[in-house]
C-alpha cells in the first residue's frame, strides 16, 4: 500500500479535511433517509400499494422487497459510479449521484396505488426504488473514500464512524417525523389521511434534505488531494479484480456479507415483522425503535474507537462471535414477547439485540474496507465490496419464506442471524489488521 504526501498532518484535520467529513457524514445521512422511507414511513401505508386480502406472510415479503430493491440496486451504482470515481474523481462522481437520488426521491412521492392503477402501483414503487439504489450507491461508493482521504491515521476509525453515524440519526430523523404524522394524520384503512397522502411527506422531505446536501457538498467540498497525486488505474475494475487486490475484494465480501445478513434481521426485517405479522401498533413499534437507534449513534463512535485502539480486526471478530450467539437468543426474547411487551421492554430487547451487532460492523467498517484496497482501485472497491455483498441477502425475503416451511415464520430471522456472524467471523479472520496502513 502506498504512502503519498497529503496537504494534513497525522495528528490533526485540515479546513478542507473537516468539511469534506461533515459532507460525508451529512450524505450518508441522506442516503439512509432516503433507504428507511419505505420501511418506516411507507409501513403504516403499504395498503395503498397492495390488496387490502393478501395473507400476513405475503404482505411482509412485499413490505420487505421494496427495501431490498434498493439494496439490489445498490452493487449497479458501485460499478458505475466506482470507475468513474476512481477514473474521473471522488467529487464529480458524488455529485452526479446525489442529484439523481434527489430526482427519483421526489417521483416517489407523488406515485399512484392499488386503487388507481392496480398492481403497476407497487410495481412502479419496486422499480423506483431499485433506481433510486443505483444513485445511492454512487454517493457513498464517491464521497467516502474521498474523506476518509482526509481522516488522519491516527483518528481514521473515529471518523469511519461519525460518517456511518448518519445511518442511527437517519432512522431516527424518520421515526420522529411518522411519529407526528401518524399523531395528526391517522392511519388505519385504505381511505385513512395518512395511508392516501400523509406518507409522501417523509419522502418529499427526503428530497430536500437531498438538494441541501448536494449543494454543501458543492460548495464546500474539494476534490481528494490522496487521489489528485496518485497513479490511476487503466481500468479499475480490472485492476481490482486482479492480483491482490482481488484476494482483499474477496475477504471483504465475505465479511460483509455476514454484516448485511445480520443488519437485514435486525434493522431491515424487524420492524415489519413487529407491525404486520406480529401486530404490534406501529407508533408502539416506531418509538421504541426510535430511542434504539439515538442510543446506537454514540455506540458507533464508541466502537470505532475502540477499533482503533485495539484492532478492527480484533472488534470484528468478537461482534461476530455475539452475533452468533448472544443476540439471536435476545432476538428469539424479543419476537416471542412482543405482543404482551411495553415500550420499555422493546426498547431495552431492541437495543440489546442492536448493540451487540450494528455498531460494531457498520462503525468499524467504513474504515477498515477503505484500508483494504489501494488508491487506484479505492472507490471502486469499498463500493462494491459494500455493495455487491448485498446481493445474497437481498434475497432475504424467500429465505424466510423458505424456512418457514421448517419453523414459525416470525423466528426464521434467527437462523440468517447466526449465519451472519459465522461469515463476519471468518471473514475477518482471514484478513489483516489495517489501522495503521498508510494511504
Amino acid at each position: 500500500m502506498e504512502t503519498e504526501s497529503v496537504a494534513r498532518q497525522d495528528n490533526g484535520f485540515t479546513k478542507e479535511g473537516k468539511r469534506t467529513i461533515l459532507a460525508a457524514h451529512l450524505a450518508f445521512f441522506v442516503d439512509m433517509f432516503d433507504i428507511y422511507l419505505p420501511i418506516i414511513a411507507l409501513g403504516p401505508a403499504m395498503i395503498y400499494f397492495i390488496p387490502e386480502d393478501l395473507s400476513a406472510s405475503t404482505a411482509a415479503t412485499i413490505f420487505y422487497l421494496t427495501f431490498a430493491a434498493t439494496l439490489l440496486g445498490r452493487p449497479i451504482g458501485a460499478i458505475i459510479f466506482g470507475h468513474f470515481g476512481d477514473k474521473v474523481g471522488r467529487r464529480k462522481t458524488a455529485l452526479i449521484s446525489m442529484v439523481g437520488f434527489a430526482c427519483v426521491t421526489l417521483i416517489l412521492a407523488l406515485l399512484p396505488g392499488y386503487q388507481k392503477v392496480g398492481l403497476w402501483g407497487i410495481g412502479l414503487l419496486v422499480f423506483l426504488r431499485f433506481v433510486d439504489g443505483i444513485f445511492l450507491g454512487g454517493e457513498y461508493t464517491a464521497a467516502n473514500p474521498l474523506a476518509m482521504e482526509y481522516a488522519p491515521k491516527n483518528k481514521r476509525g473515529l471518523v469511519g464512524a461519525f460518517i456511518i453515524g448518519g445511518y442511527p440519526l437517519s432512522y431516527v430523523a424518520v421515526s420522529i417525523i411518522t411519529t407526528i404524522l401518524l399523531k395528526y394524520v391517522p392511519a388505519g384503512g385504505i381511505d385513512s389521511p395518512y395511508v392516501q397522502w400523509g406518507w409522501r411527506i417523509p419522502f418529499i422531505v427526503g428530497f430536500l434534505l437531498s438538494l441541501g446536501v448536494f449543494l454543501y457538498f458543492f460548495k464546500n467540498v474539494p476534490e481528494s488531494q490522496v487521489w489528485l497525486k496518485s497513479k490511476k488505474a487503466k481500468s479499475p475494475l480490472k485492476e481490482l479484480f486482479s492480483g491482490e487486490s482481488l484476494k482483499n475484494f474477496l475477504q471483504v465480501f465475505v465479511m460483509m456479507t455476514g454484516v448485511w445478513l445480520a443488519f437485514n434481521a435486525i434493522a431491515g426485517i424487524l420492524p415489519g415483522l413487529l407491525m404486520n405479522v406480529l401486530n404490534v401498533d406501529a407508533r408502539l413499534v416506531t418509538n421504541a425503535l426510535l430511542l434504539v437507534n439515538l442510543v446506537l449513534f454514540f455506540g458507533y463512535l464508541f466502537f470505532g474507537s475502540l477499533g482503533q485502539r485495539f484492532g478492527r480486526r480484533t472488534i470484528l471478530i468478537t461482534v461476530g462471535i455475539f452475533a452468533s450467539t448472544i443476540a439471536p437468543y435476545l432476538y428469539y426474547k424479543l419476537v416471542a414477547g412482543a405482543q404482551n411487551s411495553s415500550m420499555l421492554q422493546l426498547m431495552i430487547l431492541a437495543l440489546a439485540v442492536e448493540i451487540l451487532v450494528l455498531p460494531g460492523t457498520w462503525g468499524l467498517g467504513l474504515a477498515y474496507i477503505t484500508e483494504r484496497f489501494r488508491t487506484s482501485v479505492r472507490a471502486s472497491g469499498f463500493g462494491l465490496a459494500w455493495s455487491l455483498s448485498v446481493i445474497i441477502p437481498s434475497f432475504y425475503s424467500f429465505f424466510l419464506l423458505g424456512l418457514g416451511n421448517f419453523m414459525p415464520y416470525e423466528y426464521t430471522q434467527i437462523p440468517l442471524l447466526v449465519l451472519g456472524g459465522i461469515l463476519i467471523i471468518i471473514g475477518a479472520a482471514w484478513g489483516p489488521e489495517t489501522k495503521d496502513v498508510d494511504f
